[in-house]
């Protein structure tokens, strides 16, 4: 089994392009923050779920896509590692997906600049998606009491959006989490496993 780091933190993950290295390295020296995102997920309104609309300009249009690029790259990178374990007969676990991360910010929204046009039809159309979603949850409440980065708000509108996901991916299975976790982790294990006994019969 491999596991495979796929949210925005790229200081968390250990597999990275060394162009992206020396980008993330030039953002630290400059008192940026250590992160490279395709869009603004944390801006997302909790009312609408609509990301905020592209910065205008031909100089934000093009930082915008040069940024885009390169964290293109990065999912694809992923993708193919991934694809390499695949073929060897091991199970990839995503930690988060880039389709689902960014369904409704780059594929759904209508208020998107070219460079989340292209990222969203990339997704959707070339990008593939994964066999399986599990998605543990849990009350909003509960979400912002384990770890209170967000608004109850936000968390509960981005709740909804992933629970909204589930026609558009091949399977799709929520775990409640609000409970103790040796019995959520054997329901995970009992769902992966039968997953895979379907797939390989």
């Amino acid at each position: 089994m491999k596991t495979i780091y796929m949210g925005v933190n790229l200081e968390a993950s250990t597999l990275m392009l060394p162009t992206t290295r020396l980008l993330l390295a030039a953002k630290r020296a400059r008192g940026g923050r250590p992160d490279l995102v395709a869009s603004s997920l944390r801006d997302v309104d909790p009312d609408t779920g609509q990301a905020p609309a592209a910065p205008s300009g031909r100089g934000a249009s093009i930082k915008s896509t040069a940024r885009m690029a390169v964290w293109m790259t990065e999912e694809w990178l992923r993708q193919l590692v991934a694809l390499a374990h695949s073929l060897r007969g091991r199970i990839v676990i995503f930690d988060r997906h880039f389709f689902l991360d960014y369904y409704h910010a780059d594929v759904e929204s209508g208020r998107r600049g070219p460079a989340q046009r292209l990222h969203g039809w990339m997704l959707e159309r070339v990008y593939p998606k994964p066999d399986l979603v599990i998605m543990l949850d849990a009350p909003a409440e509960v979400l912002h009491a384990r770890k209170p980065e967000a608004t109850v708000a936000w968390l509960e509108r981005r709740r909804q959006q992933y629970l909204e996901l589930a026609p558009v991916v091949p399977q799709f299975v929520v775990v409640d989490v609000n409970r103790p976790l040796e019995a959520a982790v054997s329901e995970v294990v009992a769902v992966i496993e039968s997953s895979w006994k379907a797939k390989s019969a």
